[in-house]
This record gives C-alpha cells, structure tokens and sequence, in this order.
C-alpha cells in the first residue's frame, strides 16, 4: 500500500511539472543579461551600422554563427558552416548629377535610375506622369517633370509605391528622363537621400543580356510643392541636365544558418523557421548631435537577438517539430537575403510550415507585442498565449496603412506560401517613438527598455515553443491572399 501511495504521489508531481514545464524550459533559457549584452554587440559603434556588404557586416556574421555554434545549434547542412554565400551586385551612384530648370539648380536630388544623360532642351510638364497625362503629350526623346505620387495620394509612401509604374509609362512613351518632384519634409528626405544616395544593391542573376534601364529617373525635393506649382504654369521649360553613369561591381554577403533537429519521429520532418535579418543602413546624414552612425538597435539587433535566444532554448529543450534559424543579409536594401534564399532554399520549402519572423521600427507601449499579421495564420492563439504567460498581450497590426507586411523578409516566405507573420516591438501607431528612432543615429542599446525586452523575448520563444509541439500543422486562415500560394505549396493541404 505505501508502495502505491508513493507511486500516486509521484505521478501527481510527475503530471504538475508537465503543466509547467514549457514556461520553465523558456526561463532556464533566457536570460535579460544575455539579451543585453547581443544587443550592445550589435549595435556598438564598432560594427557601424552593419550595412550590408561591409567588413562590419560580416563581423556581426561571424558573431551570429559562432553564437549559433556555442549554443550547439547544427550547421547550414549545404556547406557544414553556419553561412550561405550571397552573391550581390553593387551599384554606385552617379558621380555627377547636375539638373537645371529655367537656370533653377535642384538642390536636393537622388538618382532612382542611372541612365547616363546629357541633355540641354525644353522639357515637358506631364502632371503626376501616369497614363491619363501621356494622352496630350508626344514624350518621345524628351525629359518630363512630373508631380510626386498621384492627385489622391500625394505623399512619399504613395510615391514610392508608384515608382516602377511611371518608370514602365516613360519608358513605353520613349521618353529618356524622368524628374519627380517630391514634396516631402526635411526628415523624411534625409531618409529618401541616406538611402537612395548610398551604392544600392540587388541580387547577382547573372543574366549578361540583361539591359540596364535606358531612362534616368531622378525624385528631387519640393518642400510644399512650390516648385512643381510654379514649373506648371511655365510656357516653357528648358532644362541642363548632366548624369554620369553609374558603376557597378560585384559584392558577396551571407546569410547565417542552423538548424534543430525536432524530438517526434513524424513531425520533425516538419519546420519551424525562426528569422530576422542582421543588417542595417550604415554610416549617413549626421543628426543634430553629429551622430553619423546609424546603431540598429531596434532595427534590426532585437529582432536578431530575438532569434538567437529561441535558438539558445531549441538547442537545449528542443520541441516536436524541427527548427531553421535564418539571419538575413540585406533586408535594408531590399529584402534580398531573403529573396536569396527562397529562390536557394537549403531545405525544401514544402517542409517550412510556418516563418516566425521578427523585425523592428521601436516601440510606443510596452504593454505589448504587435505581431503583423497575427489574425492570419491558425496559430494565432499559441502567440497570444505565449505573450500573456509573460505578462503582456499580442496585438496586430495597428497600422495597415504602412504595409508592414509586405516590407519584412517574410512576405517572400508568404508568397511561397509558408504562413508568416512578424514578431515586433509594441506600437500602438507608427509614429512618435517609432519613428524617433527608425532608421535615425539614435536607434542605441542604451535607448531600450530591457524590463520590457526580457517579457518581448520570452513570450516569443514561448510562441514558438506551443507552435513547435502542435500537433495540428498551422496554415492560412480562409480567404488570405496567400491561401493558394499554400494549397500549392503543400499539395492542396
């Protein structure tokens, strides 16, 4: 009798320490004092803003995949080391870029499009340069001047959006320049000049019988849309124009890689994939304070280090379903170690059942996490009870304007049609701290609240924990745009 009064004990305790057992493995594991001192590494002075492409860059490289291997984290199974080499181009911008309008010198100007130019015309005034404006214009052999984005959304953002579409329209009409002008203020086209007037880059496709664009396309500021409104009542415009080839070169960067192999002799032939990307913009237009260094602590070291410490707890606790780490290259120019990686993926992407990605502006509450995209997969409710296990609450997206989705790496894993939301500080609008800080010098380790990180970092790893042992595999929820793109992916599952 005492014999089984012990046995029911112990399988009383036995059945309690399951109950707890997930919330213990994830506090065994992460650690504020560790969370700080990736973060401070990150984002120290040193690695210069970790653009990619740097020897900066790869220093952080180095640092993610010896950290992987530490924690006993298992190499990209392709190459047996923890990278994959991205091949890049480089292209820098034109070394001379001399616009006049009836003798007015534009001031401010970045080159979206590098076509070599030397022109000395009249010039045509072609309102927003979208379709209905080509009806009453012969473009052919001219240069435009086109008004920023369209007569309803006149803003930066709707701009950028309808860039490559006024691009294809001048190029049908035969048109050989292009010069938008923007109105934008002086913070945002700081933004516009740190990025656009540094070398872009693009994925390497090799394709020697690619043509290079034929049209230059310049955006220039105009504060208040005095310029444009002053231009269009013009008789006449006559324009100077000067724009010096671009010049290319070829980079190579790297994504890092591990993997987790899972416990369940089914399901681990099923993946979870943890991601972030680890660069960021750079050295840039100095702040009020001379600060030149663009830190990324927020953009992207969180999310980085975020990745590492579900990779710490998968390595000691690991969960049904098998983990793939990816920390990418070269999001900040265009989500391309992503775009990499899905068109080389190291393991089939039909085995990838979910991309829990993590990326960050800032944050304005710390009374949660936002999560984009959180309503779109079925694994919604394993996130939101992750957060409130750590005391706070998952949100979505609060800000669909912005188009957060489709501007972290990944919207390329969504496209494939791998459910993939994204993990990110807490913001109630994307305004006030987040953009004090977003793509700004002052985006430093010693800005956060690591109070708030420590609760940020454990209810994801927690999320990925419940998603990782499910037994029922998460997908789509009815009706999302990429709800094909999975049918296909998994065979009609």
């Amino acid at each position: 009798m005492k014999k089984y009064l012990l046995l029911l004990l112990a399988l009383s305790i036995s059945v309690t320490s399951i109950a707890q057992t997930e919330k213990e493995k994830v506090q065994e594991t992460v650690s504020q004092s560790q969370i700080e001192g990736h973060i401070y590494f990150l984002a120290d002075d040193l690695l210069q803003g970790r653009m990619t492409g740097t020897p900066e860059n790869k220093i952080a490289a180095s640092y993610l995949a010896n950290t992987l291997r530490g924690y006993g984290v298992k190499p990209n199974p392709k190459t047996g080391d923890y990278y994959q080499p991205v091949a890049l181009e480089k292209m820098s911008p034109p070394a001379d870029k001399i616009v006049k309008l009836n003798g007015m010198s534009l001031e401010k100007m970045v080159v979206l499009e590098a076509a070599a130019l030397q022109y000395n015309d009249k010039v045509i005034f072609a309102g927003h340069g979208l379709e209905d404006d080509y009806k009453k214009i012969n473009a052919k052999g001219k240069v435009l001047i086109i008004k920023g984005g369209s007569a309803e959304s006149k803003d930066t953002r709707a701009a950028f959006g309808l860039r490559k579409e006024k691009m294809a329209l001048a190029t049908k009409a035969g048109a050989i320049g292009l010069i938008e002008l923007l109105d934008a203020e002086d913070q945002m086209w700081d933004f516009i000049d740190h990025n656009f007037n540094a070398p872009s880059l693009s994925v390497a496709n090799g394709d020697a019988s690619k043509k290079d664009s034929e049209l230059a396309y310049v955006w220039a500021q105009d504060k208040g849309g005095e310029m444009a409104a002053q231009l269009s009542n013009e008789k006449a415009i006559v324009a100077s124009i000067t724009i010096s080839e671009a010049v290319k070169e070829k980079v190579s960067s790297q994504n890092v890689i591990g993997i987790v192999e899972g416990t369940d002799p089914t399901l681990k032939n099923e993946y979870i994939i943890y991601s972030a990307h680890y660069d960021h913009v750079g050295i840039g237009t100095p702040d009020e304070t001379g600060d030149d260094n663009y830190n990324g602590a927020r953009d992207n070291a969180v999310g980085t280090t975020t990745v590492l410490s579900m990779a710490q707890n998968l390595a000691k606790y690991p969960t049904k379903r098998s983990a793939l780490f990816i920390l990418f290259t070269g999001e900040e120019k265009g989500l391309l170690g992503s775009e990499y990686y899905v068109a080389n993926p190291v393991l089939p992407l039909n085995q990838m059942v979910y991309c829990f990605n993590s990326d960050n502006a800032g944050y304005n509450d710390t009374t949660i996490a936002t999560i984009v995209g959180l309503e779109r997969t079925t694994a919604s409710h394993h996130i939101k009870d992750a957060a409130v296990a750590f005391g706070i609450t998952a949100v979505d997206d609060p800000a669909p304007e912005q188009g957060l989705f489709d501007r972290s790496d990944n919207v390329h894993f969504a496209k494939a049609g791998i459910p993939a939301p994204t993990f990110s500080l807490g913001f109630t609008s994307f305004s006030g701290d987040v953009t004090k800080y977003y793509h700004r010098p002052g985006d430093e380790a010693d800005t956060l609240d690591y109070d708030y990180l420590f609760k940020f970092f454990s209810a994801y790893v927690m999320a990925g924990r419940n998603i990782g042992n499910d037994p029922v595999t998460p997908v789509w929820v009815k009706g999302d745009k990429y709800e094909e793109a999975g049918k296909k992916l998994y065979g009609g599952k």
